[in-house]
C-alpha cells in the first residue's frame, strides 16, 4: 500500500537517504527540517506517515508529538498522521516519552533498512486499523447525528440539554418508550468534553442480577466458577467518558445500593476484588417508569433518586410534538433511502395527512419502522398511505379536552363527558328532547333524567 510520508530531521544525509529509500519502496515523500515546516506541512498535506527525528532546532520532536497529541483528541484520525521517531542509541529514554505521547514506534541511529521497511510496515498496520476504527466509529455515530426539532416543547428541551452537556452533573431522561432517550443521552455526550472519549451504554433491564453486576464492574480471576482472568467492567471500559444506564428503573435493588455507592464516591470493587478502583466517568440514566411511584412501591431507592435526578430531562411523546413529525419522516427518509431502495424516496400528502392522524404509540422508534416499511414496500418513489400498515383510531363525536394535568378521576370525568354527549345531541336536534333521546339511543325519560342530573340548562323546544 502507497502512503504518503513526511520525513523530519535536519541532517540532509540522513534526509536523502530516507527519501531515496521511502521513495524506491513506492511512497510519496515529504521532506521538513525542522518542526515548523513539519507541522505546516501536516496541516496542508496531511501525511499518512511521519518519521520524526527527536533532536531537532527550535522545536523539538517532542513539542510536535505534544501538539498532535491535542489535535489528535479533537480531530478525525485520517488528519493526524501515525509517528515513528528517530533517535539516536544515547536518548532512548527520551524515544519511550515519545512513545508516551503517540508516537507508534522508534527508530535509533544507525538503521538498516530491513529494519525501516519492518517498522513502516507496522506503522502502516496501525494507521490503516486506526482509520477503520474512525470509520466505524462515525457510521455509528451517523446513526445518532443529530436530534430532530423544532416545536416549541423540543427547542425548550435542546437548550436546556446543551446547557448541561458542559456539566459533569448526573442526567436523567424521563419519557415514553421509543421517545429517543438513547438519542438525547449520545447528543449530550457529543456536545460535552467528554467527547473523545467512550460512550458505554448499560441496558439494566436486559440482565439478571448477577451478569448484569458483573457487566457493570467486571470481576477478578477465581471471583467464581468460570473466571479465568480479570475482565473489566463497562465502567473501566468508559475512564473518563460517560456511562449510559438504560432503563434504571429495572435495576435489580440490590445492585442500586452499589450504584449509589459508586455515584457518591467515583470508586467501585470488581467482583470478587478487595482493592477500589477509582474511575472518572458521567453518568446518564433513562426509564419510562414513574419512579416516584416505584420508591412508594419499595423496588426504587430514594437516595439514588436524588442522586440521579441532578438534571432531569423529558423526552415529550411523539402525539404531543406533531409538528416535527414532517422533519422526522425527512430523516429517516434520507437515512434509510439509499440503503433499502438505492434512490431518494419523497411522501405523499395523503400519507402524511395520515400520519399526522395516527396516535403513535411507540413514539418516534415506531415512526422510523412504519416509514422504513413503507420505503421497503413502495414499487415506486413515493409512498402513499397503503404503504404505511397503520390504522387510525376512530375519533370521539365530542371532544373531551383533557390535558395532562387534569384528574383522570373515572367517574368524573364521565360524568363531564356524559354532560357534552348530551349537550352535543341537543344542540344537533335544536333543543328536541325527543329527537335527541333517539339520536342517543335513550328513553325520553332517561335522557330527561339526566338532563336534570348534569345541571344542563339548554331548554329543549317544546314536543
Amino acid at each position: 500500500m502507497q502512503a504518503r510520508v513526511l520525513i523530519v530531521d535536519d541532517d540532509q544525509d540522513i534526509l536523502s537517504a530516507l527519501k531515496k529509500r521511502l521513495t524506491w519502496m513506492g511512497h510519496e515523500v515529504l521532506t521538513a527540517e525542522n518542526g515548523e515546516q513539519a507541522l505546516k506541512l501536516i496541516s496542508e498535506d496531511q501525511p499518512d506517515l511521519m518519521l520524526l527525528d527527536i533532536e531537532l532546532p527550535g522545536l523539538s520532536g517532542l513539542d510536535i508529538l505534544k501538539r498532535l497529541s491535542e489535535k489528535r483528541s479533537s480531530c478525525p484520525p485520517q488528519t493526524v498522521p501515525e509517528v515513528i521517531v528517530i533517535t539516536a542509541f544515547g536518548t532512548i529514554g527520551r524515544a519511550v516519552e515519545a512513545i508516551q505521547l503517540g508516537a507508534c514506534d522508534f527508530l535509533t541511529k544507525p538503521f538498516e533498512p530491513d529494519h525501516l521497511s519492518i517498522v513502516i510496515a507496522k506503522a502502516m498496520a496501525q494507521m490503516a486499523l486506526t482509520r477503520r476504527i474512525g470509520l466505524l466509529q462515525a457510521e455509528v455515530e451517523g446513526r445518532y447525528e443529530q436530534v430532530v426539532g423544532k416545536c416549541p416543547c423540543m427547542v425548550e428541551l435542546l437548550d436546556t440539554a446543551r446547557r448541561a452537556a458542559s456539566s459533569p452533573a448526573t442526567v436523567l431522561l424521563l419519557g415514553e418508550t421509543g421517545t429517543g432517550k438513547e438519542v438525547m443521552a449520545r447528543a449530550l455526550h457529543r456536545w460535552s468534553p467528554r467527547a473523545a472519549k467512550p460512550f458505554v451504554v448499560v441496558n439494566c433491564a436486559a440482565l439478571p442480577e448477577s451478569l448484569l453486576e458483573n457487566e457493570l464492574f467486571g470481576h477478578e480471576k477465581g471471583a467464581y466458577t468460570g473466571a479465568l482472568k480479570r475482565e473489566p467492567g463497562k465502567i473501566e471500559a468508559a475512564g473518563g467518558g460517560t456511562v449510559f444506564l438504560d432503563e434504571i428503573g429495572d435495576m435489580p435493588t440490590g445492585l442500586q445500593t452499589h450504584l449509589l455507592r459508586l455515584l457518591q464516591d467515583q470508586e467501585f470493587y470488581r467482583i470478587g476484588g478487595v482493592q477500589p478502583i477509582r474511575t472518572d466517568v458521567r453518568f446518564m440514566a433513562a426509564t419510562n417508569k414513574d419512579l416516584t411511584n416505584a420508591i412508594q412501591e419499595g423496588t426504587f431507592r430514594q437516595d439514588l433518586f436524588y442522586r440521579l435526578n441532578v438534571i432531569s430531562l423529558f423526552m415529550p411523546p411523539l402525539r404531543k410534538r406533531v409538528d416535527d413529525l414532517p422533519l422526522l419522516v425527512d430523516h429517516f427518509l434520507r437515512r434509510h433511502g439509499a440503503e433499502i431502495g438505492g434512490h431518494p424516496f419523497a411522501v405523499s400528502q395523503d400519507a402524511l395527512d395520515v400520519m399526522c392522524e395516527y396516535h403513535w404509540p411507540g413514539n418516534v422508534r415506531e415512526l422510523e419502522n412504519v416509514v422504513t416499511r413503507a420505503m421497503a414496500l413502495c414499487d415506486g418513489d413515493c409512498i402513499e398511505p397503503e404503504h404505511l400498515g397503520i390504522t387510525i383510531r376512530k375519533k370521539l363525536p365530542v371532544k373531551t379536552d383533557l390535558a395532562e394535568e387534569d384528574d383522570l378521576n373515572y367517574h368524573a370525568v364521565m360524568e363531564l363527558y356524559s354532560r357534552k354527549v348530551i349537550e352535543e345531541a341537543l344542540r344537533r336536534t335544536g333543543g328536541n328532547q325527543t329527537k335527541a333521546a333517539e339520536l342517543l339511543g335513550l328513553q325520553r325519560t332517561y335522557l330527561t333524567r339526566l338532563i336534570k342530573q348534569r345541571g344542563i340548562t339548554m331548554k329543549p323546544s317544546i314536543t
